[in-house]
C-alpha cells in the first residue's frame, strides 16, 4: 500500500477489479445492475474511509475520487468543497441493491459471487485508504465492518465462506512520515485499544428494516405505502446523481388511525430506512405531543418546540394527537405558535429533518386544514385501521411467545372469544394493541397470583396462562 499512486492508476485498478469480478457473473441481468450501481456504491465507500479517517482532504482525494468510473460511464468532476462536504455528511455503509440478486445467483446456482464481492469491496476501499500513502487502523476497521455487514447478509441467505476472508487489518501501515530507524531499545508495548461505541455501519439495513415492517402484524396497505415511498425517494436520489431534473416532493407525513395501530412502530422505522438510503444523516425518532412543544407562558413554546426541533435534527420528529396544537380557536393559544415554529424549522432544515403528525382521522383533518402552510407541507397520508378480532388474537399470542408464556388449547380457545368480543364492542377510544397488551398484563398478574400459591411449581407451570387468567378479565369487562 505504499508509494504515492496516481489517478490513472486508481483508475485502472478500479477498472480492473471491477471487470475481474464482472467476468465471474453469469446471470446477464445482475451484469447490467452492477455496471450500473457499482460507481455509486463505491464512490460512497471512498466518502465512508475518508470520514473515518478524520475527514481531512487534500487535492489528491478529489483526484481519486474522481478516478471512480467505469469505461463509457459519466466521469465525475467534484469540487474539492464538494468532496468535503459529502465526506462530512457520509449517511453510512449500505450494500447495494444488486448484492440481493448476487446471493440469489449464489443460492440457485451453487456459485460464491457475493463472497467473492466481498473481498472485492474489501479492496477497493483499501485503495481508497492509500492515498495518503498509508491504511490507518480506523481506515482499516471500517474496510472491515463494512465487509462484516455483507458477509453477515450472506450468512442470513445460509451462504458459508469457502475461504477465509481478507482481512483488512492485515494492511495496516504506517505513513512514511511516521517511520523510524530501528533503535536497540525495547518498544513499549502500545495501550490497550478502547472499545469503541458502536458505529454506523453496524445499524440495520434496509433489507432489515423492511423485513421488521412485513413483520408486523396486519397494516398492510401501509407496508405498501411505505415501499412505494421508498421507492419514490431512491430514483429521486438516482436522478439527483444523473444530473436529470427532480421535482421538488415533501417527505413529511400525516398518520390517520385509532391508537395501538402501529403509528409510532412504523414511523420509527421509517426514521431508520430513511437514514439507511440516505435521506437523513442520523435517523433517531423524537416522539412529542402537545405538552413536549407548548409552554404556560408567553415566549417560552418558541423555546420549547425549538428544542424538541433541535432533538430530531437528522431524523424524525413524531407528533401525537397533533391536532391538540389546533384546538382552541383563540389567535393567543400557544399551541398556534408551536406550529409556526415548526412550519419555519420544516423549511430552515427540509434536507435532514422530516416531520410526522399523527392522531384521529377526522380530527388531523380538521388540523391540517387549520393552516395554509401545513397543507402545503402535508400531503402524503397513512391511514392506520384498526385490527381485526383475528389479528388481536395474533398480537396476544405473539406477547405471550416472546415473553415465554404458553397457552393450552382451551385458553387459546378462550383468548380468541374474548378479543372476538372486545372488537365487536369497540367504540372510537378503542385501543388496539394497546388493549391487548392490558389484557395480557392482567393476565400475567393473575397467572402470578396462582402460581404464587403452589409449593414448587415446575417451569412449565411458570409459563402457562390459563383460561381461568383470561376469564377473570372477561367477567370484569361483562361487569
Amino acid at each position: 500500500m505504499k508509494g504515492s499512486m496516481t489517478a490513472a492508476a486508481v483508475h485502472r485498478q478500479y477498472v480492473d477489479g471491477l471487470n475481474a469480478f464482472s467476468r465471474q457473473i453469469t446471470d446477464p441481468v445482475l451484469r447490467v445492475r452492477l455496471g450500473q450501481e457499482a460507481d455509486v456504491f463505491f464512490r460512497a465507500c471512498a466518502l465512508g474511509v475518508w470520514q473515518r479517517d478524520g475527514g481531512a482532504l487534500s487535492p489528491r482525494h478529489v483526484e481519486y475520487y474522481n478516478a471512480i468510473y467505469q469505461p463509457g460511464k459519466p466521469v465525475p468532476s467534484i469540487l474539492f468543497w464538494e468532496l468535503s462536504t459529502a465526506v462530512s455528511e457520509y449517511p453510512g455503509f449500505r450494500p447495494l441493491d444488486c448484492f440481493v440478486r448476487m446471493r440469489s445467483c449464489d443460492k440457485v446456482s451453487g456459485t460464491s459471487l457475493a463472497r467473492s464481492f466481498v473481498d472485492l469491496v474489501t479492496l477497493m476501499i483499501l485503495l481508497f485508504a492509500a492515498v495518503d500513502d498509508c491504511v490507518s487502523p480506523e481506515e482499516a476497521s471500517f474496510a472491515k465492518a463494512c465487509a462484516d455487514t455483507l458477509s453477515a447478509l450472506c450468512e442470513g441467505d445460509g451462504l458459508k465462506a469457502r475461504k477465509a476472508p481478507l482481512d483488512p487489518m492485515e494492511f495496516v501501515t504506517r505513513h512514511p512520515a511516521e517511520e523510524k530507524p530501528a533503535s536497540s531499545q525495547p518498544v513499549p508495548p502500545p495501550p490497550p485499544e478502547e472499545k469503541k461505541p458502536e458505529t454506523e455501519e453496524n445499524l440495520p439495513t434496509v433489507e432489515e428494516l423492511l423485513a421488521e415492517l412485513d413483520s408486523l402484524c396486519g397494516l398492510e396497505q401501509v407496508k405498501a405505502d411505505v415501499k412505494s415511498l421508498i421507492n419514490l425517494v431512491k430514483v429521486r436520489k438516482l436522478r439527483e446523481e444523473h444530473g436529470l431534473p427532480v421535482p421538488p416532493m415533501s417527505l413529511h407525513l400525516v398518520f390517520l388511525g385509532n391508537p395501538g395501530t402501529g403509528k409510532t412502530t412504523v414511523a420509527r422505522l421509517l426514521a431508520q430506512i430513511y437514514r439507511a438510503i440516505g435521506v437523513l444523516s442520523k435517523g433517531q425518532l423524537v416522539e412529542v405531543d402537545r405538552s413536549g412543544l407548548v409552554a404556560g407562558f408567553v415566549g417560552q413554546t418558541a423555546i420549547k418546540t425549538q428544542e424538541a426541533v433541535q432533538r430530531a435534527l437528522g431524523g424524525v420528529l413524531f407528533i401525537d394527537e397533533a391536532y391538540a396544537l389546533a384546538a382552541s380557536d383563540q389567535a393567543s393559544d400557544f399551541g398556534r405558535e408551536a406550529i409556526e415554529v415548526l412550519l419555519k424549522n420544516m423549511e430552515d432544515h427540509r434536507k435532514d429533518l422530516i416531520v410526522i403528525v399523527a392522531g384521529y382521522t377526522e380530527e388531523m383533518g380538521r388540523f391540517i386544514h387549520a393552516n395554509p402552510g401545513l397543507e402545503s407541507r402535508f400531503n402524503k397520508y397513512f391511514y392506520f385501521d384498526d385490527y381485526s378480532a383475528d389479528q388481536l388474537v395474533e398480537i396476544f399470542q405473539s406477547m405471550c411467545r416472546k415473553n415465554g408464556y404458553t397457552l393450552d388449547e382451551d385458553a387459546q380457545a378462550y383468548a380468541k372469544e374474548l378479543f372476538q368480543a372486545l372488537y365487536a364492542e369497540r367504540d372510537e377510544n378503542f385501543g388496539n394493541a394497546r388493549e391487548v397488551r392490558n389484557v395480557f398484563e392482567k393476565a400475567v398478574a393473575r397467572q402470578a397470583d396462582r402460581v404464587a400459591q403452589m409449593e414448587s411449581p415446575s417451569r412449565e407451570e411458570l409459563m402457562a396462562l390459563c383460561r381461568a387468567d383470561l376469564e377473570e378479565e372477561r367477567e370484569r369487562e361483562g361487569a
